[in-house]
């Protein structure tokens, strides 16, 4: 009763197949139809060859997330000539022209000489900070620790340059590993179809092994459809990641096999510690901020500054003389302006106690990143033996499964299974080495070594 069920189920699964599954001929069409596509990829491909430190360098040189980077370490750079600029003398020309009333005096609005005089006057004016009590100190320190910061945000833009160019550049292999694959999939399906229509015309195979020749040959069509889109974007990702705007296409240089990765977790960490320019650049930022909070402090010190100026009159009243010229010294000693130092003393502390907080969230980050990329860096390296015993098991499996068939041992089913199964192990097998080597890439971004 069982045999008598499962004859019905194949007869049912043989018509289906036959009226949803495509003829032969026209998987047979379909394949010649991918092949000519293919041309104008590797035409292209071939116009220009790139290894993975050639694309590193280009990365390095175009990719506007850098040059911005670069451009915002210029500007911290030049506020630290801004912060220095009260240490020196402080010097301008002045011109003054004055038509005035006979006897007229200025009698509300100021308290000053308040007798104007009919004059035209020229001369220069010289201000020199004398101290103020560590202010100016602690702005230049301050303006100075952030600009070294940002240099350090320079060093981390780099290393996520390189972060993304060596991701796209391995998915690239990656992907034409693929795409090899699927293309020798449709190949030695296309003959199996072959192969098994012409028993079949000759009556040594049934309907049902043509229907799962041709569901297998469709299935790698697909496979290498997706492969070859799969090739496109990765071509994409990696133009991006190099900063050209257009989709570039080239020869990529195959890289040899990553060596093992490091075995002792904590070095790495502490290495990471060290090395990595987004904690050296939050560091950094938390003694700027705390500089910034001492020189708010030191408003309430006084300043003494010395002024001197000197000029000619030589269109004047008679109470005038021709040339003039003074020098002085003025003390400022803060007293009362609303509490607005203390608040503003206040809102510095605030700010470098929550750029402290940020730099312990991200050393915790930092630990946790690069464990994560250990463990993955240690996986990948075991998928690569573990995918060459998949792969020579698969085959060896298929090659059974081939030899049973042909001997009338076995059904299409059994062949079909097989084909699956070396199929995936070889995508796997292929994909494992490029994956490797982009994990061992991020573990190096991750304890620092990418730079």
């Amino acid at each position: 009763m069982r045999c008598r069920n499962f004859s019905l189920l194949l007869i049912l699964f043989a018509l289906t197949a036959f009226t949803v599954t495509p003829t032969a001929a026209q998987l047979h069409a379909a394949v010649d139809v991918q092949t000519p596509a293919q041309a104008p990829a590797a035409s292209s491909a071939a116009s220009q060859s790139l290894t993975l430190q050639e694309a590193e360098k280009i990365a390095i040189q175009n990719h506007p997330q850098l040059q911005a980077a670069t451009y915002l370490a210029a500007a911290a750079k030049a506020q630290v000539t801004e912060a220095r600029s009260a240490y020196y003398p402080h010097a301008y020309g002045s011109a003054t022209g004055v038509e005035a009333e006979t006897n007229s005096r200025v009698t509300a609005g100021a308290l000053n000489n308040s007798i104007i005089f009919s004059r035209f006057a020229e001369g220069v004016t010289v201000q020199q900070l004398v101290t103020d009590f560590g202010r100016t100190h602690e702005l230049v320190k301050s303006s100075n620790l952030h600009a070294k910061a940002q240099e350090e945000n320079v060093t981390t833009s780099r290393a996520d340059v390189l972060l993304q160019v060596d991701a796209a550049y391995y998915n690239v292999l990656k992907a034409q590993a693929v795409l090899q694959v699927a293309e020798e999939t449709v190949k030695d399906r296309k003959l199996v179809s072959d192969q098994v229509t012409e028993l079949e015309k000759n009556k040594l195979k049934s309907g049902l092994d043509v229907s799962f020749a041709n569901v297998d040959l469709a299935q790698a069509q697909l496979l290498l459809v997706q492969a070859q889109n799969d090739v496109q974007a990765s071509y994409a990702e990696l133009s991006a990641a190099l900063g050209f705007a257009d989709q570039k296409t080239f020869q990529l240089t195959d890289q040899t096999l990553p060596v093992t990765p490091p075995s002792d977790l904590s070095t790495l960490i502490a290495e990471a510690m060290r090395n990595r320019p987004e904690i050296i650049s939050q560091q950094l930022d938390v003694s700027s901020a705390q500089s910034y909070a001492n020189a708010e402090r030191d408003l309430w010190l006084p300043t003494i500054s010395a002024v001197g100026t000197a000029g000619l009159t030589p269109y004047r009243v008679e109470e005038l003389g021709s040339r003039y010229a003074a020098a002085g010294f003025n003390l400022n000693i803060p007293i009362f302006n609303g509490r607005q130092f203390n608040a503003l003393h206040a809102e510095a502390q605030a700010e470098a106690g929550a750029r402290q907080q940020y730099l312990r969230d991200l050393q915790n980050a930092v630990v946790r990143e690069v464990r994560k990329a250990w463990l993955n860096a240690n996986s990948g390296y075991q998928r690569l033996a573990l995918t060459q015993q998949l792969l020579d098991e698969a085959d060896q499996a298929l090659d059974l499964a081939q030899q049973r068939y042909k001997l009338g041992l076995s059904s299409i089913i059994e062949l079909s299974q097989a084909q699956l199964n070396a199929t995936q192990a070889q995508i796997s097998q292929a994909s494992a080495k490029y994956d490797y080597a982009a994990q061992l890439s991020a573990l190096n971004y991750q304890v620092g070594l990418l730079r």
